[in-house]
């Protein structure tokens, strides 16, 4: 009798752990490729940590250039991209690479100099002003030259300055947005940079912001889930987690709460499409955001 209820309390403990095995997801592992401004940062320092704790998750990060994220998401190569393209992530998902575009923070772009400004970026009023005077004087400009989110922008802003950027004076580095910073610094030239990364690495650069503002400078981030319907084997359910999370209450605070020198680096705004203004970000009270 004794061994026959021992059998049978086995067979249930085996049945229990076994329901309790099948409650957790059987892929515990997420890929996401990111832009390098978040990795740069330190933001993704600081949330994943928080997010893998809650979820059990681990998350592999790839942090490379915008359009190199979306490539790899296109490829079936990541589960989830976290990257600042609005244009390119709609056309991300229309064609059928991704599920959803959920809006998740902001900050904006700045234009860096030598504190002397030799090219008078200063004395403008718009960023495509500031090109035409840095190409008008052949100032360096160094270039992420990498398709990524800060790229695209600055080609954009160059399209509107009606400049074409090309001779010595304008170097494609190829490089993420930290690279890029320092060696602006060094050949004294100048770059266009997110907010964020900058205010990470400032301590250590002797550039200046020298034009800053402008409501095309904004710089949202969205992040997606690649398509399950496209390619099945990906883990779609840790993408989706993170996401959830991600914009959340608790991931929103997390995004808010992150600071360098008491300075926040993002805006969460996932309650909105759209964020506001672009704003001199850096001086907002934090209550605020």
């Amino acid at each position: 009798m004794k061994k026959m209820l021992s059998t049978l309390l086995l067979a249930t403990s085996f049945l229990f752990g076994a329901a309790q095995a099948d409650d957790k997801p059987a892929n515990m592992t997420l890929k996401m490729a990111t832009t390098t401004s978040t990795e740069n940062s330190g933001l993704l320092a600081d949330l994943l940590p928080k997010f893998e704790k809650k979820s059990g998750y681990s998350v592999q990060v790839i942090a490379v250039g915008t359009g190199k994220a979306l490539k790899m998401g296109e490829d079936g190569d990541v589960d989830v991209v976290l990257v600042h393209a609005p244009a390119a992530e709609k056309e991300f998902v229309e064609k059928g690479f991704g599920d959803q575009r959920y809006p998740v923070m902001y900050n904006d772009f700045i234009l860096l100099g030598p504190d002397a400004d030799p090219a008078g970026a200063r004395d403008t009023k718009t960023t495509p002003e500031s090109l035409a005077k840095i190409a008008e004087k052949q100032a360096i400009f160094v270039s992420r030259g990498d398709d990524s989110g800060t790229h695209k922008k600055e080609l954009k802003l160059w399209e509107t300055a009606g400049v074409k950027p090309q001779g010595d004076w304008y170097r494609e580095a190829g490089q993420g947005m930290g690279k890029v910073i320092q060696m602006a610094g060094e050949l004294e030239g100048y770059t266009l940079a997110d907010r964020g990364t900058w205010l990470a690495s400032m301590g250590k650069s002797p550039l200046k912001i020298v034009h800053e503002g402008d409501k095309d400078l904004l710089n949202p981030y969205g992040v997606i889930a690649v398509s399950q319907k496209r390619y099945p084997d990906i883990n779609h359910t840790g993408a989706q987690a993170f996401i959830d999370w991600l914009v959340s209450a608790e991931g929103q605070q997390a995004i808010g709460d992150f600071k360098i020198n008491d300075t926040a680096l993002f805006t969460p705004n996932a309650d909105s499409a759209e964020a506001k203004p672009a704003a001199d970000m850096a001086k907002e009270p934090a209550a605020a955001k």
